[in-house]
């Protein structure tokens, strides 16, 4: 179907952001919005289209790249949280630890990461996005040989601080790092990519787990915590692949250097230039704070008493960071062999076993939202995850309770564990878990960007600390069955969330983003915004 405006597409060199499903195929935006300069017109089929075609492919190639290299500290929290799982059984046993210090080794890392996440917002702004991924790594590198080492248990929690600290860089860097060099088209696809490399890296930590459990207690906890160092390691060879971002350039006065980078993550030249006037114009707009308040303000000041513009933006990056964490997903990956053990499987290598079925589905969940979150959209997608997830925290919590009072047979109940657990999960990944760092990373302004994701990866880390340092308290107060059903009952608060203060942000750029709150140019530029979507409809 020739869409309306074709013609105008083949004016500017036919280059778009979403361009031809190429490399990878599931890139390809298929959602509702597609831009006019998105499309290649068939006018273009002879050698020059040829040409056009191979540059995308190109540019795609590269962004995915980039995109990976970024998200390998990603790994790290995910290998982090999955190992811990089973370490914390063994390191009970070596050192010695009571209840109330495994709640504190394991629930510490998010609140220790929050001080990473809250440095990292201004170490990117004064560093670079790409420096601040490299800075990670090596912090994270230095706290994980000391945990590995670690003859005691205040030596550990060193370690810890140190491996938090380079965690909270890592995740807050890498979503802002590769929104910022993507396509709009493909955003939510490669934005998405830490979500799925913290999915491997939890994978991997559960097998680590179950490959390790078999040496003795005083060497397979230590050994699992010292392959957590290899993935940063990869690090050093990534930062020589990949670009700085083109919007920090740009913040900076290095005009020329961002034209050079924007040139390899677009498809033509005409692209290029127009999304360097595009990233200029809201650098400028940045700069004099065009409607948001007073230019002299600094961002932390602007972020502590916000326009009503930021803080509607405020209300959504912040607010969907929380329900991500608030509904129990890290409780039950950290503490899934204890939820197996109340469900009635008993042995050490069959509760590691199960946890390694719940990392298969984590990380299999996440590669679908990746192929789905461009074509079908943010928001359709959040409202199946929050509504799954609500449903399979409601079964697990009555299957648990039916078991606990022998309503059910014990092989019923381990299968309705197994498979709730599962299923929560399941729609996490598919939803919340990587939209919410896609979304947090696209809705603010420029000039606030870093450190408002890092304000909501604070959130995040936060509400993650909370969860699993008073999951085994709120579990001898209320029972396991009792923590799962107020798990659900929150989520049920999420699906409203989403509903009243997410909007749809697929297809669109960054720079048009800040129109859906009210931001960046006046109402009759968003008038023309919201006119043109509704044209390109298919």
């Amino acid at each position: 179907m020739m869409l309306p405006s074709a013609e105008l597409s083949s004016s500017n060199g036919g280059g778009g952001a979403s361009g031809l499903p190429t490399l990878p195929d599931f890139l390809g935006r298929k959602n509702k919005y597609v831009r006019m300069d998105d499309v290649l017109p068939p006018e273009q089929e002879g050698e020059d289209g040829g040409v056009l075609v191979r540059e995308r492919q190109s540019s795609r190639r590269y962004i995915f790249a980039c995109s990976v290299f970024a998200s390998l500290n990603s790994v790290l929290l995910g290998y982090d949280v999955g190992v811990m799982s089973g370490c914390i059984l063994f390191i009970q046993r070596d050192l010695h630890i009571n209840e109330v210090q495994q709640e504190v080794l394991v629930g510490c890392l998010s609140f220790i990461s929050l001080l990473g996440s809250l440095a990292g917002g201004r170490t990117s702004d004064a560093m670079g996005r790409k420096w601040t991924i490299g800075l990670a790594a090596v912090v994270f590198q230095a706290g994980a040989a000391v945990m590995t080492l670690a003859p005691s248990f205040r030596v550990l929690m060193v370690g810890r601080l140190l491996a938090g600290i380079g965690i909270g860089f890592g995740v807050m860097i890498a979503p802002v790092y590769i929104a910022e060099i993507s396509p709009a088209g493909s955003r939510g696809s490669f934005t998405s990519f830490p979500e799925i490399f913290i999915n491997l890296g939890i994978l991997l930590g559960y097998i680590s787990n179950y490959a390790f459990s078999g040496l003795p207690d005083h060497i397979n906890w230590r050994v699992m915590l010292a392959v957590g160092i290899l993935p940063s390691v990869s690090i050093a060879f990534a930062l020589l692949v990949i670009p700085e971002s083109p919007r920090w350039l740009v913040m900076q006065g290095r005009a020329d250097e961002a034209r050079a980078v924007l040139l390899r993550v677009t498809d033509t030249e005409d692209e290029a230039k127009e999304r360097l006037a595009e990233i200029e114009a809201a650098a400028a707009a940045a700069a004099s704070n065009g409607n948001y308040g007073d230019r002299n303000k600094t961002v932390w000041q602007e972020l502590s008493r916000p326009s009503p513009v930021i803080a509607r933006m405020l209300v959504t990056g912040v607010g969907i960071q929380c329900f991500q964490q608030i509904t129990g997903i890290d409780a039950l990956v950290y503490y899934s062999p204890t939820i197996f053990r109340d469900a009635g499987i008993t042995t050490e290598r069959q509760l590691l076993a199960a946890t390694v079925a719940v990392g298969f589905f984590k990380t299999a969940f996440i590669a679908l939202a990746i192929v789905l979150i461009d074509r079908v959209g943010r928001k359709p997608l959040l409202y199946v995850s929050t509504v799954g997830m609500t449903a399979c925290l409601a079964a697990l919590s009555a299957a648990l309770f039916l078991q606990a009072r022998g309503s059910v047979s014990r092989g019923a109940g381990v299968g309705v564990a197994i498979l709730t657990v599962c299923g929560d999960v399941a729609f996490f990944s598919v939803g919340i878990g990587p939209i919410c760092w896609v979304v947090s990373s696209e809705i603010f302004p420029l000039r606030l960007r870093s450190q408002a994701a890092a304000l909501g990866a604070v959130a995040n880390r936060v509400t993650s600390g909370a969860v699993a340092m008073s999951f085994l308290s709120i579990c001898r107060a209320i029972s396991v069955s009792g923590a799962f059903a107020a798990f659900a009952a929150i989520s049920a608060l999420s699906v409203l969330f989403v509903h009243k203060f997410v909007p749809e942000t697929s297809g669109k750029t960054l720079e048009q983003i800040e129109s859906l709150f009210g931001g960046g140019s006046g109402g009759e530029d968003r008038r023309e915004l919201e006119l043109g979507d509704v044209e390109q409809l298919v």
